[in-house]
């Protein structure tokens, strides 16, 4: 008898256990989290998520990492009702998608341009992780061998023309050329042009200025050949070719910069674009995490941003290399004593760079216009 009743207690207690496992279990909150991102991206954020189940053992993150056709894969699953809670996202997309997303309040700890960035009519859908700008990456042992001095923080156009003619030559060319409007853009910009005006009226790549702009840079690969023309640059990136020593200068962004302190084995470091007419003047783009407005789980995706946004977790990412903050507090962790020496001109150059004009068929606009400059490029 005293055995049947030890027995029947053991299973009531295994009963009770199951059923407290599966009630805990049904408790914990789900929150799918998507994002691109390399694999030193993903090496950061992954610990990151880590950190926060366990200051957060009712909520589980689902990390869904699409390094490839990532706005593909997102707006196939918005048209499918299961968007993620919370998405990665960049200013580029985010017109397409500020209908579905949920609206968030403005922070004074970010910069306000990338905060506007991330604006549609003057709401903010993405709370930034970071600000993504352009400047000149120079070779500066190509600059000693040809006795040719650093460029300046205030150099000019008709400079920098100037300068690409003399360190030309010798199979190294004076400047990239990428038919990417990003890195087109400064030199419409710089002279007061742009793709579209800053109220999204209309498309301005026509008028005096931005053609101004635009001819310079045809010439600098058509007329003067400082920069390498198609069929010279092959399939190599302009990246491979700086690396190579084939560019002694290389327009782009601050993604380079862990790339390049590991793999150029020449002195090298940073500077800002030249100006024109109107000053020097690069676009300045932002990517942030945004809540679906169709969440079920918009608490825990707010606590979830605001752990990514914390100073804490984006000094993560900025100790990296990879990015350029967007919290103004987080700015210590990147003048750090590494390469390049100049970084500060990464946050100088925030004070003189412009939030790209971008509308909803900016991306329809862009691939029109790269067909259209194909022949003024080649």
């Amino acid at each position: 008898m005293i055995k049947k009743i030890i027995v029947i207690l053991v299973i009531l207690a295994g009963s009770l256990f199951y059923l407290c496992k599966s009630s805990s279990d049904s408790d914990i909150i789900k929150l799918q989290f998507a994002s691109w991102g390399s694999k030193s991206e993903v090496d950061i954020i992954k610990p990151l998520l880590d950190k926060f189940e366990a200051n957060n053992p009712d909520i589980k993150i689902e990390f869904m990492h699409i390094p490839q056709n990532y706005f593909q894969k997102i707006h196939l699953l918005f048209a499918s009702n299961t968007a993620p809670d919370v998405i990665f996202i960049n200013n580029h997309y985010l017109p397409l998608y500020a209908g579905v997303l949920e609206p968030l309040e403005f922070d004074n700890a970010f910069y306000p341009k990338a905060l506007e960035a991330l604006s549609w009519k003057n709401v903010l859908y993405a709370v930034p992780r970071d600000i993504s700008n352009l400047v000149i990456f120079y070779n500066k042992d190509i600059f000693d061998r040809k006795n040719i001095p650093y460029p300046s923080a205030d150099w000019d156009l008709e400079q920098f023309l100037d300068i690409t003619k003399k360190l030309t030559g010798d199979g190294i060319y004076g400047i990239s050329f990428e038919e990417d409007a990003l890195f087109y853009l400064p030199y419409l910009m710089s002279e007061g042009g742009g793709i579209l005006s800053d109220d999204l009226s209309e498309i301005i790549v026509d008028e005096p200025a931005s053609q101004k702009g635009l001819q310079f840079y045809a010439d600098l690969r058509k007329k003067y050949h400082v920069a390498p023309l198609k069929e010279e640059i092959a399939s190599a990136t302009s990246a491979q070719m700086f690396l190579q020593g084939k560019l002694a200068m290389h327009l782009s962004g601050r993604w380079l910069v862990p790339k390049y302190r590991e793999e150029a084995d020449f002195d090298w470091d940073v500077i800002s674009f030249p100006k024109g007419d109107f000053g020097s003047i690069v676009p300045l783009d932002a990517s942030g995490w945004a809540i679906s407005k169709k969440s079920k789980h918009k608490k825990e995706a707010k606590m979830l941003i605001d752990y990514l946004s914390s100073k804490e977790s984006i000094a993560e990412f900025t100790k990296s290399g990879l990015i350029v903050p967007a919290r103004i507090d987080a700015a210590r962790y990147f003048l750090d004593d590494k390469k390049p020496n100049n970084a500060k001109i990464f946050f100088d150059v925030i004070e003189t760079s412009k939030p790209t004009p971008v509308s909803v068929n900016y991306r329809e606009i862009l691939d029109d216009l790269h067909v259209k400059f194909e022949k003024l490029f080649n």
